[in-house]
C-alpha cells in the first residue's frame, strides 16, 4: 500500500496532526512526475537495463580486483612494497578521475540526455579494457586505470535514469535495486576473476571489456531515452559541471545540502572496508584468501538481499525518514561490531547487522532527487558521486595508516579494530547530520522554492 506520508504534502500532513517522521520531504510545488515517452513496457525494459548497467560495470571491475596487483606486480618489476605503492596510486588517480568527472557526465547528461551518455561511457569501458589487456608497460596500464575512472562516472548518469524514470513513492525501492546490483557484481565478479586469473592474468580484462561492449550493444537496441528535450538544461555551462560548481548546487537545497554532508561521512566510513579489511582479517582472526572470499560473497550476498526486498518491503510502511536513520544507526552498530569482534564467528554475526545499514541509502537519495528540478537530476547524481569519490582520495589512507599504527608497539593501545571504530563514529555523526536535515523545521523550510542560483541561466 503506497505510504501515506507520499500522498500529502508535509504541510497538509502536519495540519492533520501526523507525526514529523511521517511527513513527505517532497516539495509544496512538486516537479512533474518522470515518464518515458513509451509504454509501459517499454518503461519497464528501461529500468531493467539500467540494472543491467550497473550489475554489468560491477562485474567488470570485480573481474579485474584479484589480478589487477598481479598484472601492476609483473609490468612494475620488483617485490609486493613496490607493487602495493603503485596499486595504491591506481586507486588514488582512480577516485580523482571520478571526482573530477562525475559532474561532469551529470551536467552532460542534463543537457544532451541521460541515453548518449550511458552508452559512450559503456563503450569507452569496454575499449579500455582491451587496452588493458594488452598493456606491455606500466603507464599504458596507468593511463588505461585513468580512463577506467573517467567511465565509471557512468553510475551518476544511471542513478539520474532512475529518477528521470521512477515515480517518486517508489524511488527509494528503485535505487534498492542498484544497491542489489552493487551486491551482486561483488558477489559474482572477484570470484570469476580468481578462476579466470588462475589460467592467465590477462583473462579477466578481456572478459571485462566483452562484457561492456555487449552491454553497448544491448543499450543500443533497447534503452529509450528517459530525459525529454523540454526538460534538459539550457546549455552546458562548465561552471556546474567542475565538481566544485556541482558541489554548489547543494546549497541551494538545504535539506539536500544536509543529506549530501551525511551521503559524504558514510562514503568515507566505507574506506575503512576496503583499505583494512583483508589485512584486518589476517592479523586478528588469521584468515587466508579464501575465507576472505567467502566473507565478502556473504557480504554480497546480505547487500543484495536488504537492497533489493528490504528497503521495498520496508519503505510503505516505515516510509523514506524512518527508514533512513534506521538504516543509519545499524551501519554504525554493524561498524563497531566489526571493531570489536574478538573472534571471527563473532565477527561474522555482525555481517547481516551492517549490511541492514544498507536500508538508508536508498531513502536518502530518494528524498534529495525530490527536492531537485529534473533538469538538475544528473549535476545532483554527480556531485554526489564527487563527494564519494572525494572520500575516495584520502579514505584509503586514513584507515590503512590509522590501522597500521594501532598495531604496532609504539601506540598507547593496542586496538586492531581502531578503523572500523572510527567508521562507527562518523556514521553516527551522519546520523545526527541526516536526522537535523530532515526534521520538521528543516523539511518545513525546504517546502519554500530553492535559494536562487544567480549563475544559472533560464530555462
Amino acid at each position: 500500500m503506497r505510504h501515506q506520508a507520499l500522498q500529502v504534502d508535509e504541510r497538509g500532513a502536519l495540519e492533520r496532526g501526523a507525526r514529523p517522521d511521517r511527513v513527505s520531504c517532497a516539495p509544496r510545488r512538486p516537479f512533474p512526475e518522470p515518464r518515458l515517452d513509451t509504454a509501459l513496457p517499454r518503461r519497464r525494459a528501461a529500468l531493467a537495463f539500467i540494472f543491467v548497467t550497473v550489475l554489468i560495470d560491477i562485474l567488470s571491475f570485480g573481474i579485474i580486483i584479484p589480478v589487477l596487483p598481479h598484472l601492476v606486480e609483473q609490468l612494475a618489476g620488483g617485490g609486493i612494497d613496490t607493487a602495493s605503492r603503485w596499486v595504491g596510486l591506481f586507486g588514488t588517480l582512480f577516485a580523482l578521475m571520478q571526482f573530477v568527472f562525475a559532474p561532469i557526465q551529470g551536467a552532460l547528461s542534463d543537457r544532451f540526455g541521460r541515453r548518449p551518455v550511458i552508452l559512450i561511457s559503456s563503450f569507452g569501458l569496454g575499449v579500455d579494457f582491451i587496452v588493458m589487456a594488452l598493456a606491455p608497460t606500466l603507464w599504458l596500464l596507468f593511463a588505461g586505470r585513468v580512463v577506467s575512472g573517467i567511465c565509471a562516472a557512468s553510475f551518476t548518469t544511471a542513478n539520474a535514469y532512475v529518477a528521470d524514470i521512477t515515480p517518486r513513492d517508489k524511488r527509494a525501492a528503485a535505487f534498492g535495486l542498484l544497491g542489489a546490483a552493487f551486491g551482486i557484481g561483488f558477489i559474482i565478479g572477484p570470484a570469476l576473476g580468481g578462476l579466470l586469473g588462475h589460467f592467465d592474468v590477462r583473462l579477466p580484462f578481456w572478459t571485462a571489456a566483452a562484457l561492456a561492449l555487449v552491454n553497448f550493444a544491448y543499450g543500443l537496441f533497447v534503452l529509450p531515452e528517459s530525459l525529454p528535450k523540454e526538460r534538459r538544461s539550457a546549455r552546458f555551462d562548465w561552471s556546474h559541471a567542475n565538481p566544485f560548481g556541482a558541489l554548489m548546487l547543494l546549497r541551494r537545497y538545504p535539506q539536500v545540502a544536509g543529506l549530501a554532508a551525511a551521503f559524504f561521512l558514510i562514503s568515507l566510513a566505507q574506506y575503512s572496508l576496503n583499505a583494512t579489511y583483508v589485512l584486518y582479517a589476517d592479523y586478528r582472526y588469521g584468515w587466508g584468501p579464501q575465507a576472505v572470499g567467502y566473507t565478502l560473497a556473504l557480504v554480497g550476498l546480505c547487500s543484495g538481499l536488504v537492497q533489493a526486498v528490504g528497503v521495498r518491503r520496508l519503505m510503505p510502511r516505515l516510509g523514506e525518514r524512518r527508514l533512513m536513520l534506521t538504516g543509519l544507526v545499524l551501519c554504525s552498530v554493524g561498524y563497531l561490531w566489526f571493531g570489536a569482534a574478538p573472534t571471527g564467528l563473532v565477527f561474522l554475526l555482525g555481517v547481516p547487522v551492517l549490511c541492514l545499514g544498507g536500508l538508508g541509502g536508498p531513502p536518502a537519495q530518494a528524498i534529495m532527487t525530490h527536492q531537485v528540478d529534473p533538469h538538475e537530476q544528473g549535476r545532483l547524481q554527480g556531485a554526489l558521486s564527487s563527494l564519494q569519490s572525494f572520500a575516495g582520495i584520502f579514505g584509503p589512507a586514513l584507515f590503512a595508516n590509522l590501522f597500521a599504527w594501532c598495531i604496532t608497539p609504539a601506540a598507547p593501545l593496542h586496538l586492531p579494530g581502531a578503523a572500523f571504530l572510527l567508521a562507527a563514529v562518523l556514521v553516527a555523526v551522519s546520523v545526527f547530520v541526516a536526522w537535523r536535515a530532515t526534521a520538521a523545521p528543516t523539511a518545513m523550510a525546504a517546502l519554500a522554492d530553492p535559494v536562487p542560483d544567480k549563475a544559472e541561466p533560464p530555462h
